[in-house]
């Protein structure tokens, strides 16, 4: 286990839309508010469509990350998340979101899983908190993007 203390910055209450693309306007709002890195609490809401990662039938090497997709239609959800900054570009974050969603179509059958992309249905809440320091970022190690942190490279 690794371990840091965090200097948190400015908070956030963020509402989507319905319709909008989940991660574009919350890529869009970092970008405006000058949000490199940051921790993402807690959001709820519901999704008209949601990419997560997963896949059908037995996994052929369970040791490995997976990148497959599957799609769920009108789903509620619950997340949390970080943003990092991506290596060796200060201006762009790397988004690491996970969610538990429920369909509305199957008794709340529930998936939990890394989002990948998702567009909102009804409303979305998101509550957002900026870190200061350290630096986090997001390398590839072994194929999985991995939180680090830290001061940046000279």
């Amino acid at each position: 286990m690794r371990h840091t203390e965090l200097t948190m910055g400015r908070t956030f209450a963020l509402i989507f839309h319905d319709g909008d693309d989940f991660l574009s306007e919350l890529d869009r709002f970092c970008r405006e508010a000058g949000i490199r890195q940051a921790i993402i609490p807690t959001f709820l809401g519901g999704f008209r469509k949601v990419g997560l990662v997963g896949t059908q039938g037995p996994l052929q090497n369970p040791d490995r990350p997976v990148w497959e997709e599957t799609v769920l239609e009108t789903v509620e959800a619950l997340g949390a998340g970080t943003l990092a900054r991506k290596p060796d570009d200060d201006d762009s974050v790397s988004l690491h979101i996970h969610v538990a969603v429920g369909r509305k179509d199957a008794h709340a059958a529930g998936s939990v899983s890394h989002l990948k992309w998702a567009e909102v249905q009804f409303i979305q809440e998101m509550y957002l908190q900026e870190v200061i320091s350290p630096h986090l970022r997001r390398p590839v190690c072994d194929d999985v993007p991995t939180l680090t942190f830290g001061e940046p490279e000279d």
